[in-house]
């Protein structure tokens, strides 16, 4: 089995990547959607949650936008919520492992890949990657995003000139989407043939 990791900066074409690896049979871990899983309704994070920063759920739920008022700007406060989060993540993510195998290839989707120093767990690291003024024209596109909030989740980032630097492949995803299909295609026609992404 290869563990592909998938990471890149807000706004650089990530989950769009990792829908085009999943529509070609590639099972996918979303380390995001197993965050929300876990702070949604009845979610195993939850009541640490609402112990460590109490008021930020409701209804059996984390209120992600009260949760991100609690956190944001504020390392000590952000640190004691990794310490929560991540744990629970990387069970999750060993369910998945657990769950799949048989499969050959399986591709791990995590923002912070870098930043928790989780790049060593697996075989490949591809980076999605776009030039500055494509990512902030795509993140300010988003409904209640500012200039002062990109600003807050890019200072958490890693620069994307950084993870560049560390990817085994970089997915320029500033081009047309078949552009981009056309890379995917040839990271796995890559370990099809052994010779690696």
């Amino acid at each position: 089995m290869i563990r592909l990791a998938l990471t890149g900066s807000i706004g650089m074409g990530k989950s769009t990547v990792a829908a085009m690896f999943r529509s070609r049979g590639v099972p996918v871990f979303d380390a995001d959607a197993a965050v929300r899983a876990l702070q949604g309704s009845g979610g195993a994070l939850v009541p640490a949650v609402e112990e460590r920063f109490p008021g930020t759920t409701r209804d059996g739920a984390v209120d992600r936008d009260a949760l991100a008022a609690a956190v944001l700007g504020k390392p000590g406060e952000l640190a004691a919520l990794e310490a929560l989060v991540h744990p629970a993540v990387k069970a999750a993510r060993e369910r998945f492992i657990a769950d799949h195998a048989g499969e050959p290839v399986l591709l791990f989707d995590i923002p912070l890949l870098f930043e928790t120093d989780g790049a060593k767990a697996f075989d490949r690291v591809i980076v999605a990657s776009a030039p500055a003024d494509v990512q902030r024209q795509r993140v300010l596109g988003r409904p209640g995003m500012t200039d002062a909030k990109l600003a807050a989740i890019l200072a958490r980032q890693m620069p994307d000139s950084e993870k560049r630097a560390r990817a085994d492949v970089v997915i320029d995803t500033g081009a047309s989407l078949a552009e981009t299909e056309r890379q995917v295609d040839a990271i796995l026609a890559g370990l099809d043939s052994g010779k690696g992404a």
